[in-house]
């Protein structure tokens, strides 16, 4: 696409947009988008418009908060007027009827990289959200490991007994597969912990059994490396 074709097509989208009073939130009405979008007919543009509120839909956002039904009042002759249709769109909502559009027009095709901006930042946030997830995840698998070395260094288990629980617990999680074959997976070196390196999931799944084995060594007063290291391969099978 020519770099002043572009220009133009931002010029254009730039002007468009409209802010909430009081607020930071852009949005764009979508009869002002219709032809610059290559739209002729409204009745076309708004089946473009109901594809983007299923994919809104489809990605789990509710559409209400991105497509807004409004109505306008349209000028007529002699002094009339009579409501039209009309929508209040999101950037992400705009990103959606670009996605909707067919990209072999280079109002569609820049409009997706144009809207894509701002849904840029949205997968970074969810980004953040997950990585908080993941690291909040990793620190409850820390305590629970914690309190269970504490409980069985009570039971008659040393240093190096625990490290063997740890190590038959996570052959039995990760189907036969010992610390060591995941970490040469992962391509983890000696001395960092494997679970700083597993995927949101598996760290819950490990924490989980970690959980019972703390419970049941307790309530059924289990002493000794035999009793402990069997349940706990036992609830790292389960979960």
């Amino acid at each position: 696409m020519k770099s002043e074709i572009i220009q133009k097509l931002q010029s254009q989208f730039d002007a468009l947009a409209q802010i909430i009073p009081g607020e930071t939130i852009e949005f764009w009405f979508a009869r002002d988008l219709q032809v610059p979008l290559g739209y002729h007919r409204w009745e076309n543009f708004l089946a473009t418009i109901k594809r983007a509120i299923e994919s809104c839909q489809t990605t789990g956002y509710d559409p209400n908060d991105h497509f807004r039904s409004v109505t306008k009042m349209i000028e007529l002759g002699k002094g009339g007027k009579r409501p039209i249709e009309d929508f209040m769109l999101t950037r992400y909502a705009c990103y959606l009827i670009a996605q909707n559009g067919d990209p072999r027009k280079e109002p569609i095709a820049f409009a997706q990289s144009y809207f894509a901006i701002q849904t840029r930042k949205q997968e970074l946030i969810e980004e953040r959200m997950r990585l908080q997830a993941r690291l909040e995840a990793r620190e409850k698998l820390r305590e629970s490991e914690k309190t269970l070395s504490q409980n069985i260094y009570e039971r008659g288990v040393d240093d190096t007994g625990f490290a063997r629980i740890r190590s038959k617990g996570d052959t039995a999680l990760f189907g036969g597969h010992s610390t060591q074959v995941m970490k040469n997976k992962y391509g983890i070196t000696q001395s960092r912990p494997l679970a700083d390196f597993l995927p949101t999931l598996t760290i819950a799944a490990k924490n989980l059994a970690t959980e019972i084995t703390n419970h049941n060594v307790l309530q059924n007063e289990l002493h000794g490396e035999g009793a402990i290291t069997g349940e706990h391969v036992q609830n790292n099978q389960s979960v």
